[in-house]
């Protein structure tokens, strides 16, 4: 049988073991890499063969680095390796040589991404449950490839994936059916260089686009970017107040939000234009979000305790602030916990908040003295999320919303921005049976 990736250069180092990293190994391995041909590296030491790059580079000599997306291309011993003829690639672009008739799907954005994914999921699920969600969040692409080649699944006739901009930087002969792009906004600033870098490396996966893609006509920066570009894929912008999508009333839909409904337009658009039937839509609206993403966790003791852990990006808080408070009563407080860990987010920018006439900050962690100084936004400062939920329980009154969208990362406190969340999650039940 034909091995799809019998071009690759041997031998073979990943570079990352994590999920990406050990999903590569997995599907080298399932493809006949062994032995001397495959080699594994990571910074942490125990994680791999090697934890130090040059002494793998001299003792190995690998022709072809598998580069994990949380590892930058910017290494300069990566650098080194191309500029020496090394070829350099990735878990998702080794997965993408396997695929034949499967019809691919690609959603990108700084914001958005993950529960744009998830409602095209929840379509799927009502006709096609055979097809296959994953990429940035879930499963990689190289483990639907393991399965199916180790005979577990059947194949998917869809595959929808989520890609990070760290994803496209480096995903080979990547070509979709569809694509969407959520949303622009500065994010990862401590890995690119500007925000038009970070933009132009989002904008990419337009290239790659064979049919039609999907913009958000409220997608942050996304209009004045695309603005004059000319690609070959038709382009469509929408957002909830797309007139062609009035019949499916998805003011019903269970997503808490604004924002929301503008990630579930998109997703309903790309449906339409792929074809998938009546059902896809219902099964949308009935979508409750996903966890850690502007969560409700419902009303206890009569206050509204909403989960945003997920929230590392300014343009994200704002969002959930701003939605929130649409829908809440102008006479109760928006509660709004921030903090974490920063990575030179543009805080000036929270100034927008100001309008909240009702907006109680509460900030914590290790960036909270800083983000408050550089928001403007008055508040009480803590060294913990802990300490920050202990203090608000003195004075949360009934009709209040409590909202945890923090901007900076988990990594000051937690291992991951869902450890963190499942923590608030706990905390507040445990507070208010």
């Amino acid at each position: 049988m034909e091995n799809p990736i019998d071009f690759v250069k041997r031998p073979i180092a990943i570079v990352g073991m994590g999920m990406s990293g050990e999903a590569a190994r997995r599907l080298l391995l399932r493809s006949r890499v062994k032995g001397p041909d495959l080699i594994t590296f990571d910074d942490k030491s125990g994680m791999a063969n090697y934890s130090d790059p040059e002494k793998m580079l001299r003792e190995r000599s690998p022709k072809t680095l598998v580069v994990s997306p949380g590892y930058p291309l910017s290494k300069e011993w990566i650098q080194e390796f191309r500029e020496q003829g090394g070829s350099v690639t990735s878990e998702l672009a080794l997965a993408l040589h396997f695929l034949t008739s499967e019809r691919l799907v690609c959603v990108t954005g700084s914001v958005g991404k993950s529960t744009t994914v998830s409602l095209l999921e929840a379509g799927l699920k009502s006709f096609s449950p055979a097809s296959f969600v994953g990429g940035n969040i879930g499963r990689p692409l190289a483990d639907y490839v393991s399965d199916l080649l180790e005979r577990k699944r059947d194949k998917a006739p869809w595959v929808v994936l989520e890609l990070s901009s760290y994803q496209l930087e480096n995903c080979g002969e990547l070509r979709c059916d569809f694509s969407a792009i959520t949303y622009l906004t500065g994010n990862h600033l401590d890995r690119y260089p500007s925000r038009e870098a970070y933009y132009e490396t989002k904008w990419s996966l337009v290239k790659r686009t064979d049919k039609a893609v999907v913009l958000n006509e409220n997608g942050g920066d996304l209009r004045g970017f695309a603005k004059g570009r000319k690609e070959n894929a038709e382009i469509l912008w929408t957002d909830q107040s797309d007139e062609e999508l009035a019949s499916y009333e998805l003011n019903d839909a269970k997503l808490l939000g604004a924002h929301n409904q503008d990630n579930l337009a998109v997703a309903v658009k790309i449906a339409r234009e792929a074809g998938w039937p009546q059902s896809v839509f219902q099964a949308m609206k009935e979508f409750p979000g996903l966890p850690h993403r502007m969560e409700n966790l419902g009303m206890r003791q009569k206050v509204l305790f909403v989960n945003d852990s997920k929230a590392t990006t300014i343009e994200s808080v704002k969002t959930a602030a701003l939605g929130i408070y649409e829908q809440m009563d102008k006479k109760s407080h928006l509660i709004l916990l921030l903090g974490g860990r920063d990575k030179n987010l543009p805080w000036a920018d929270l100034s927008a908040l100001k309008k909240i006439q009702k907006l109680k900050p509460v900030f914590f962690g290790e960036c909270g003295s800083m983000a408050m100084a550089k928001s403007g936004l008055a508040g009480e400062i803590f060294p913990s999320l802990k300490e920050a939920l202990d203090a608000i329980h003195s004075y949360v009154r009934t009709g209040d919303t409590v909202l945890l969208s923090p901007g900076g990362t988990s990594l000051d406190e937690f291992k991951s921005f869902e450890e963190r969340g499942r923590f608030f999650s706990e905390s507040v039940r445990k507070a208010y049976p």
